[in-house]
């Protein structure tokens, strides 16, 4: 019946002019708990899917399942009191409009592929992800106890051949010293006064901050007015965090902050229990090319006297380097899983800076690079040097070598079969209503149709 259904549908669903243009009339499709699954949802999605060239098969089977299932998590959510920040929201959404902008070529366009203005598909936008967010949040405390011990690993892939064992691509483990170039006293002052100047029209009520913040802003919060979401101390850098947790007037712009990542005003929002929400506006030094220059040649001159012997790569990264996260480590970069929770000092190509990923690719291991420039993850432009310190070519996962990858697979697996079951479980005791017209698909899930 689908099929007989949307065989006329999708004739007159020109990919040009979007669902909303067409003349078939929107529709509550399912139900789940209290939730509508509307047929404009499915075809979105659809829409989206392929225009980011992953297109679904039988979509509007597999669609509105999908949809479904997000449903289950939003209801637990909901039970559970589950909230999630309106900034990570609003961040999301911009940056998802930014790359269907980037995607279609032009705003224009977009808006003539959906039928409808962008301001329109940024507020259906913001109801998909905080959605989403709720969902993931569920997902998360759901799987947060599942673990794996060392002998449960050993005992998963026992007999599991060697052709059917993940592989490891390619890994390097890569040193590195830095010199963050000296700012001139002119420049900082600058800046203060900037921010002075900001702190002052907005305690006259002269300005608004967060529309301050959208103009001069160079954090990516920018587009939020500024605005970071409710986080804990532990969240933000110390000196940044020890301004803010002292601020109780929503009226008031703190003292200039001076963090690694430039310097800042800051503008209490709220407070809740340990976490607190406000905005910022952050300025970033800019570094003139001499300083660069010398940079350089200092790093340069070290990178010498290393293979001149005269004091190896882990004593310089420790006495000389500028990076905090790496210098005590003797230089020796982390590849942080945030994900997981896990750090090792192993890097696929991909998962290095870009900046230093191209400097490693020339490099055999031993060997020391010349000096380069590179922006750091704090934003900041500095010089660095690196060396190959090792290069673990592809090979079938093992114990010995890839412990931790093998856990994370008995761990990912466990996880995905908790999800599995509670889905079944909770499709049982919620409510849902499928349309006559779209029952008659086979469900990744039964259950669905009662």
């Amino acid at each position: 019946m689908i099929k007989k259904l949307w065989g006329a549908a999708l004739l007159a669903l020109s990919p040009m002019l979007g669902f909303a243009q067409t003349n078939i009339v929107d529709e509550i499709i399912w139900v789940v708990g209290n939730e509508p699954i509307l047929l404009s949802d499915v075809e979105e999605t659809r829409i989206s899917s392929e225009a980011y060239g992953q297109p679904v098969d039988n979509p509007y089977c597999t669609i509105p399942e999908q949809i479904a299932v997000n449903k289950l998590f939003v209801h637990q959510a909901e039970l559970d009191s589950v909230t999630v920040s309106e900034s990570d929201v609003i961040r999301a959404v911009d940056n998802r409009i930014n790359e269907s902008i980037q995607a279609f070529g032009s705003r224009e366009a977009l808006e003539q592929m959906y039928g409808r203005s962008v301001s329109q598909m940024r507020e259906n936008l913001k109801k998909q992800y905080r959605e989403q967010m709720m969902a993931d949040e569920v997902r998360q405390k759901l799987t947060t106890d599942v673990k794996a011990t060392p002998a449960e690993v050993r005992e998963y892939f026992k007999n599991v051949p060697n052709d059917s064992l993940p592989f490891i691509p390619t890994q390097v483990e890569v040193q590195i010293i830095t010199s963050v170039p000296e700012v001139p006293r002119a420049e900082v002052e600058r800046i203060e006064n900037k921010l002075r100047e900001y702190a002052r029209r907005v305690n006259s009520g002269e300005a608004d901050f967060s529309t301050l913040a959208k103009f001069y802003s160079e954090d990516g919060s920018a587009r939020n007015g500024g605005e970071l979401g409710y986080m804990g101390r532990n969240q933000l850098v110390p000196e940044f965090a020890n301004v803010a947790f002292t601020l109780n007037d929503p009226k008031k712009v703190s003292k200039i902050v001076r963090s690694e990542y430039g310097y800042h005003i800051i503008q209490l929002i709220d407070k809740k229990g340990d976490k607190i929400n406000v905005r910022h506006i952050l300025l970033k030094p800019h570094i003139d090319d001499s300083e660069i220059e010398k940079g350089i040649a200092r790093l340069d001159s070290i990178a010498n006297d290393i293979r001149a012997n005269k004091f190896t790569f882990d004593a310089a990264a420790l006495a000389l380097s500028d990076d905090k996260d790496t210098r005590n480590n003797h230089g020796l970069m982390a590849n942080v899983d945030q994900q997981n929770g896990t750090v090792s000092s192993r890097f696929e190509m991909q998962d290095l800076p870009a900046d230093v990923a191209k400097v490693v690719d020339t490099l055999s291991v031993g060997q020391i690079s010349r000096a380069f420039r590179m922006t750091n993850d704090k934003g900041q432009e500095v010089c660095a040097v690196v060396m190959l310190k090792n290069r673990i070519e592809g090979h079938p996962a093992n114990m010995t070598e890839d412990f931790q990858t093998l856990r994370d697979v008995v761990v990912n697996k466990r996880k995905e079969e908790k999800i599995e079951q509670w889905i079944k479980d909770k499709i049982k005791t919620t409510y849902v209503r499928i349309s006559p017209d779209w029952r008659n698909c086979k469900f990744h899930y039964e259950g669905w149709v009662k």
